[in-house]
């Protein structure tokens, strides 16, 4: 069914309202599943197809795939509805979950929003990651956050009508709509957090907050469904601090301070593990490797037993 802006705005289309919420607002997926399922950032793997992809994120140990579906993914938005149906085949026959996938969706009139959301609630898909807003180089901020604040309205109600959640990631970086935090609360503190919110980035926001962004995750708190973990290091080159991406547990990121504080304000949902470190090109979500095939899945199973230990540890997992 296409649905108009207008009858999404207004909530008088047909059935809006009436779709069970299954699955989404950061509820458990069922008796047995778990409360922070681990996924893996499908950038990573993109040297593989679907099949392979699925067989080797299962032989890692996580339980789902965060799928890429955007330009250069995984699944390219214009193939959306052919490729994203084998894309899940693939992952459900390795016997893990198709649970996230990572889109540019930042505009509710592109032609392949709606194909998206679509395409991914019929597959069961509960959760999605929309693309970036950037701040100009120069100038005033405030038209971009006046341009943003419609948009996101408008792709609430739609997730809302395919009963999936958005999410917006905290990036780090001077340009990003979201790497203060609280201009991202500004565009989504009047929106249902069933259907649309913010993937919570610690690294991004240990980056950008410091000592403070356990208040970014507090004035958040009830708009995360979805997390992204990784980690950094400041490094001095040439007399510049620089940020060094680095595998988890030998950076600034204090694991153990966020899990708890998730623990305290009642977080959870899926997360997805990054890798940002050099990984032979499967960092950059390369078509080909320069590095062994068994050093890159080594790192890949390395940082998630890691976490998956300090989960435990907190009683998490």
């Amino acid at each position: 069914m296409n649905v108009s802006r207008r009858e999404l705005l207004a909530g008088t289309a047909a059935g809006l309202a009436t779709m069970p919420l299954v699955g989404i607002a950061g509820q458990s997926l069922g008796p047995n599943r778990k409360k922070f399922p681990l996924c893996i950032f499908s950038k990573y793997l993109q040297w593989l197809d679907y099949d392979e992809m699925a067989k080797t994120v299962a032989e890692l140990g996580f339980d789902g795939v965060d799928l890429t579906v955007r330009r250069n993914g995984h699944v390219l938005p214009e193939r959306v509805e052919e490729d994203l149906p084998r894309a899940a085949e693939a992952i459900s026959a390795a016997g893990i979950t198709p649970l996230m996938i990572v889109t540019d969706i930042n505009d509710p009139d592109d032609p392949n929003t709606e194909k998206i959301l679509k395409t991914a609630s019929a597959l069961g898909i509960r959760y999605y990651r929309l693309g970036k807003y950037v701040y100009s180089k120069e100038g005033d901020i405030v038209p971009t956050l006046e341009q943003a604040k419609p948009k996101l309205k408008a792709l609430a109600a739609m997730n809302k009508h395919y009963n999936i959640h958005g999410d917006y990631q905290n990036h780090a970086g001077s340009r990003y709509v979201g790497a203060p935090v609280w201009d991202l609360w500004e565009l989504i503190k009047d929106l249902d957090p069933r259907y649309i919110g913010c993937q919570f980035d610690i690294r991004h926001a240990t980056v950008e907050g410091g000592q403070a962004w356990p208040l970014h995750l507090r004035v958040m708190s009830k708009y995360i469904k979805t997390m992204a973990v990784k980690d950094f290091r400041w490094e001095n080159r040439n007399n510049r601090w620089r940020t060094i991406n680095c595998p988890l547990g030998e950076g600034a990121v204090d694991i153990n301070a966020y899990l708890q504080l998730l623990k305290t304000l009642s977080i959870a949902g899926p997360i997805s593990l990054h890798y940002e470190y050099d990984l032979g090109g499967a960092n950059r979500g390369a078509a080909k490797l320069t590095m062994e095939k068994a050093k890159v899945l080594t790192a890949l199973r390395r940082d998630l037993q890691y976490f998956k230990t300090r989960l435990r540890e907190n009683d998490l997992y």
